[in-house]
C-alpha cells in the first residue's frame, strides 16, 4: 500500500490523500486550499493524480477545506462514488451548492475586470452543474458501519466530535495476504462540548495519519470561553455597540447558538441585559447548515437529545433571527440598535461578514469576536495579528473595535487533547504521519508526543509519498531534499500578495492626496511607502534570480494553481451595494473549514 499527500501537507487545508495498491486507487477527502489568493491559486493547479483512475472518495468530514474540490474532481473526470456519514451527506449539499455559487459569482465579477483590462473571461473553478453532479455520487453511511468499497477495501467511520458527521477513518486493506489497518484522524474535536459526542478512541492502527491544526497550543477551557463571550456581548450592550462574531456556518454557528439559547431561555443578569437585543444569523448557508443539525438528532450527544425530549430544541430561541436576502443583510448596518450577528465567512475572506467588519470595525464601541481557527493569509489572521487598517471594497478602514480571540470554542482538539487521543492506541502504530497543521505545530507535536511517550511521528512537508510495504519515500523529501518545499514556495507567494495588496493601498491613498491639498507630510509618507515597497521587490527579485528548481508538486506562480473556499477571492461585490452582499446565498463558508 502507498500513501501520497495531496493536500494539507504543509498546511492546515486542502486536505487531500491517496491511497493506492497494486489493483485500487482511492482518495481520503478532496478539499480546497485557503489562506488569501495566493495560496487559492492552488486549486487550479491540476491534480498530482489522474481523478479518472481514481476509484472512489472516502470523506472525513463537510467542511470545505476537507470536501471543497469535489466538484472539481469530477468536473475532471472522476465518476466513482462519495462515501460519508449520513449527516455529512446532508451537509454536503449545502457546503457545495454554496461553493459553486461563489465561484460562478467570483468568475463573473472577475470577467468582467478582465474585460475592462482588455483580457479573456474568467471561468469559475467550477460551476453549480459540476457540484450537482458530485452530490449525485454521494453514498450515505452510519457510524460503526463496515461497509466494503472494492474487493481489497473496508471501511469504518467513527465519530471525530468535531462537527455534526464528522469522522475518524478506519481503512481495513488486503493486499498480498496480509492486513494493514490505516487509521486517519479526519479533524479531531475537543471533549465536552455541546451537541456533538467525544471523539471516538481508537485502540490499534498499523498506520496513523493525525491532524495537528493545534498541536502547539492550548485552548483557555470551554467554560472559560463561553464566560468570556457572554462577558463581551454584555459590555458592548451596555456601552451601544454591535457584536459581529465570523462564524464558520457548519459546526460554530450552531455551538453558539445552542450557549445563547442558554442565556436567552434562562435567568440571571446576563438575561436582563440581553434578553432585548436580537441575534442575527446572516448566512443563507448557516441557516440552511442550521436545519441539516436540527434534522439529524442522532448524531447529537445524550445532554442534546434529553433537551429536545423536554420541549427545548437548543437552536432555537426567542430573538433569535435569520436573514436570508441581501437586502435584509443590508438594513443590520443601517440598524444603530445593539445587536449581535453571526456571519460567515468565519475566516473573514468572503461572504456578508465583510460588509459588517465594514460597518463595524472603525467604531470602538462595537467587538470583533473570533470564535475559530484563522489561516494565514486571511483578514481573519491579520486582524488578530494586530493590523490597525484595512482595506474593504476599495475603502481604508480603521481598526478601533475590540479585537477578542476564543480559542475554546475551537473545533479542533488542542496539543494535550491530540496528545490524550494517541494515547488511546494501546501500542505505537508502525508509522505516524502528521498532516493538517503548519510546520511549527506539526514539530511541536512530533517534539512533544517523543519527549513524553517515545514514539516517533513523521512530519509530512509537502506531496511525499510513501511506500507502507517496502518502508521507503517514493517521492518528497525531508531534510534532504533536493528541490524547494511547498511552503517556501507559499512563502514568497503570499510576500508577492502583500506586495500587491501594499501597492493597492498607495495607489488608493495616492488617488485620494492628489484630489485634495497635497501636504509634505503626506508626501512623505507616501514617497516613504514606496520605497518600502521597491526594497521588498527587490529583495524578491534577487531571490528569483537563484538557479534553484521548483518542486514539480508545487505549481509556481502563474501556472493557474487556484480554487477557493472555501475558494477563488472574496466575492466582489458590485459598489452600488456597500452595505450588504451583492449575490444572495454567497456566505463565503465555502471558504473555511
Amino acid at each position: 500500500m502507498k500513501i501520497k499527500f495531496c493536500g494539507a501537507a504543509s498546511g492546515v487545508t486542502g486536505s487531500c490523500h491517496l491511497i493506492s495498491t497494486d489493483q485500487h486507487r482511492i482518495l481520503l477527502d478532496c478539499g480546497m486550499f485557503q489562506g488569501g489568493k495566493e495560496m487559492e491559486r492552488q486549486n487550479r493547479a491540476p491534480f498530482p493524480f489522474d481523478p479518472a483512475e481514481i476509484e472512489c472518495v472516502v470523506l472525513s468530514h463537510a467542511h470545505i477545506d476537507h470536501c471543497g474540490r469535489l466538484p472539481l474532481l469530477v468536473k475532471r473526470g472522476f465518476r466513482g462514488p462519495i462515501y460519508a456519514t449520513d449527516a455529512t451527506a446532508d451537509l454536503l449539499g449545502v457546503m457545495l451548492r454554496d461553493s459553486a455559487h461563489i465561484h460562478e459569482t467570483d468568475a463573473k465579477w472577475d470577467s468582467k475586470r478582465a474585460e475592462r483590462a482588455g483580457r479573456e473571461a474568467v471561468a469559475p473553478l467550477y460551476t453549480m452543474e459540476d457540484a450537482e453532479e458530485a452530490i449525485k455520487l454521494i453514498v450515505p453511511k452510519r457510524y460503526d458501519q463496515l461497509f466494503e468499497i472494492n474487493d481489497q477495501m473496508k471501511v469504518v467511520f467513527d465519530d471525530a466530535g468535531h462537527i455534526l458527521g464528522s469522522a475518524i477513518v478506519e481503512l481495513f486493506t488486503e493486499e498480498d495476504g496480509n492486513t494493514t489497518k490505516l487509521v486517519f484522524s479526519g479533524d479531531i474535536g475537543m471533549p465536552d462540548r455541546p451537541i456533538l459526542n467525544d471523539p471516538t478512541m481508537i485502540k490499534k492502527a498499523d498506520v496513523l495519519m493525525m491532524e495537528t491544526t493545534y498541536g502547539g497550543r492550548t485552548h483557555e477551557s470551554n467554560a472559560v470561553s463561553i464566560s468570556r463571550l457572554i462577558d463581551i456581548a454584555v459590555k458592548t450592550v451596555q456601552r451601544g455597540g454591535n457584536v459581529i462574531i465570523p462564524s464558520f456556518a457548519v459546526g460554530r454557528t450552531q455551538e453558539l447558538l445552542y450557549e445563547f439559547n442558554k442565556v436567552y431561555d434562562g435567568t440571571g443578569p446576563a438575561h436582563d441585559i440581553l434578553k432585548n437585543v436580537p441575534v442575527y444569523v446572516d448566512s443563507p448557508m448557516a441557516a440552511q447548515a442550521t436545519e441539516v443539525f436540527m434534522k439529524n438528532a442522532q448524531a447529537y450527544d445524550e445532554e442534546t437529545r434529553e433537551y429536545i425530549v423536554l420541549g427545548d430544541h437548543p437552536l432555537e430561541f426567542e430573538g433569535l433571527k435569520f436573514t436570508l436576502t441581501s437586502e435584509q443583510s443590508q438594513r443590520l448596518n443601517f440598524d444603530r440598535k445593539p445587536k449581535i450577528i453571526l456571519s460567515a465567512s468565519g475566516m473573514c475572506d468572503a461572504g456578508r461578514i465583510r460588509h459588517h467588519l465594514k460597518h463595524n470595525l472603525w467604531d470602538p464601541k462595537n467587538s470583533i469576536v473570533f470564535v475559530g481557527y484563522q489561516a494565514e493569509g486571511t483578514l481573519g489572521r491579520r486582524l488578530l495579528e494586530g493590523e490597525k487598517n484595512v482595506t474593504l471594497f476599495g475603502e481604508e478602514i480603521a481598526v478601533r473595535a475590540q479585537i477578542h480571540n476564543l480559542e475554546g470554542f475551537s473545533g479542533h482538539a488542542d496539543q494535550p487533547e491530540l496528545y490524550r487521543w494517541l494515547c488511546g492506541f494501546e501500542e505505537k502504530p508502525g508509522k505516524i504521519f502528521l498532516v493538517h497543521g503548519e510546520e511549527e505545530s506539526k514539530r511541536a507535536f512530533a517534539d512533544y508526543v517523543y519527549v513524553n511517550k517515545g514514539w516517533d511521528c513523521h512530519v509530512v512537508e509537502g506531496f511525499e509519498e510513501f511506500d507502507l510495504a517496502a518502508g521507503t519515500v517514493l517521492e518528497g523529501g525531508g531534510a534532504e531534499k533536493d528541490f524547494v518545499s511547498e511552503e517556501e514556495i507559499d512563502s514568497v507567494r503570499n510576500r508577492i500578495s502583500r506586495l500587491q495588496s501594499n501597492l493597492d493601498d498607495i495607489l488608493y491613498s495616492t488617488t485620494i492626496a492628489v484630489s485634495k491639498d497635497l501636504s509634505p507630510e503626506k508626501l512623505a509618507e507616501l514617497k516613504n511607502s514606496v520605497a518600502d515597497l521597491e526594497k521588498e521587490m527587490m529583495a524578491l527579485g534577487a531571490a528569483a534570480s537563484t538557479d534553484e528548481p521548483l518542486s514539480s508538486e508545487a505549481p509556481a506562480a502563474g501556472e493557474g494553481a487556484s480554487e477557493g473556499t472555501e475558494e477563488g477571492q472574496a466575492v466582489e461585490e458590485p459598489a452600488a451595494s456597500e452595505a450588504g452582499p451583492a449575490a444572495d446565498g454567497a456566505s463565503g463558508e465555502a471558504r473555511e473549514g
